[in-house]
């Protein structure tokens, strides 16, 4: 199985709806797939210009390492150095913010990631893990 086009929409509608119904500002959401190579991408009125770059970012380091944003996040408290040079190495792609969770199969395979930005990053994180259950798959 791999991430569909159809599932990169509903995700990121999915995701959207979540972040209008608990009032969250504009959101910029990104959704890659298991190679870092972008799927789809929404933009809210609103949102400012900085949104594409942070929301893939997040997603782009997630699925690169397999694991949540939140995730690298907390990795990168014990190993600061590490994380620098990922985000060197990455030329700016790799954020370990959280915001972004993994996308997976129904078995546990890997197929992406989704990473939005707008809001905290509890509420980024939210209305991904949010679009992905809407898509019928599962998050990480």
């Amino acid at each position: 199985m791999t991430l569909s086009l159809d599932h990169a929409q509903t995700i990121i509608t999915a995701a959207l709806a979540k972040s209008k119904e608990m009032g969250y500002q504009p959101m910029g959401i990104a959704v890659l797939d298991a190679a870092g190579n972008l799927k789809a991408f929404a933009s809210e009125d609103g949102a400012s210009m900085f949104r594409f770059d942070i929301a893939r970012a997040k997603a782009w380091g997630a699925v690169g390492m397999g694991v949540s944003s939140r995730t690298l996040g907390e990795r990168a408290k014990g190993n600061p150095n590490f994380f620098v040079s990922l985000a060197a190495t990455s030329d700016g792609k790799f954020l370990p913010q959280t915001g972004a969770v993994v996308i997976k199969d129904a078995q546990g395979r890997l197929l992406g990631a989704v990473g939005a930005s707008g809001g905290t990053g509890d509420e980024d994180e939210l209305i991904c893990m949010a679009g992905v259950q809407a898509a019928g798959l599962a998050h990480g």
